[in-house]
């Protein structure tokens, strides 16, 4: 998990620490020789389930240390859909511990006795909750005030208002006869700003039309949709 985040810009504010992580290893929380983890499902079936005990007690050793958590989190396929708007609530908590499953599953009391909430970044299966729980990390970070260099960037991300991020360009002005949009070397600021909100809108009515329901739109946001319902029915 920590190597997974340990660079770039999560891996300064780790050591800058704006940000705080902390990676339990579950087979320290056991109390036989073998440190186990995992046993055999009830009623038969494949694979193998992970105990409850470690996890309940890794959340009250992290609860005795640190105090309570805001929220302790279940990475499970069957939580909550993670989105732009649950990152910005977990980013709002001062202390959130998340639960990495493995093998067939979880013990369903780690639910009912330790999990606050479960969350899922997308209907699909993986071998483990690492990966997950770094998505989360990398997400709910990057709202926290001192982890990105310019605010500005994360004001302005795709989702923040509903539509996609409009598309960026750098140089060279050209490549291989793809040039970059004229509007956007005119100096022109204006009317810059009104394309890349034009072409903000365009991108996400065409991919994601579910985004703009809803979305935070302004008089000059509906007057642009307007004209590319009217191009497309044109």
């Amino acid at each position: 998990m920590r190597t997974m985040v340990g660079e770039g810009v999560l891996g300064r504010a780790l050591e800058r620490d704006v940000v705080r992580l902390g990676v339990h290893d579950l087979r320290d929380y056991t109390s036989d020789r073998h440190r186990t983890v995992d046993d055999v499902p009830y009623g038969g079936g494949p694979g193998m389930v992970l105990k409850a005990e470690p996890f309940i007690a890794a959340v009250g050793d992290i609860r005795s240390r640190h105090g309570a958590p805001d929220a302790v989190a279940l990475m499970s396929p069957q939580g909550r859909p993670f989105s732009h708007r649950e990152a910005l609530r977990l980013s709002r908590l001062r202390h959130v511990v998340l639960l990495c499953g493995r093998y067939e599953g979880v013990d369903d009391r780690v639910r009912d006795m330790v999990a606050t909430e479960e969350i899922s970044i997308g209907d699909y299966v993986l071998t483990g909750g690492e990966l997950p729980a770094a998505v989360v990390f990398d997400a709910v970070a990057r709202f926290v005030p001192g982890v990105v260099g310019d605010a500005r960037s994360v004001d302005d991300d795709s989702f923040v208002r509903g539509p996609f991020d409009h598309p960026h360009f750098t140089r060279p002005a050209e490549l291989d006869g793809h040039a970059v949009p004229e509007v956007l070397l005119s100096g022109h600021h204006g009317e810059i700003r009104r394309w890349r909100k034009r072409e903000a809108l365009r991108r996400t009515l065409a991919r994601r039309p579910d985004l703009l329901e809803g979305a935070a739109l302004d008089s000059e946001d509906r007057e642009i949709l307007e004209e590319l319902d009217g191009v497309g029915e044109a």
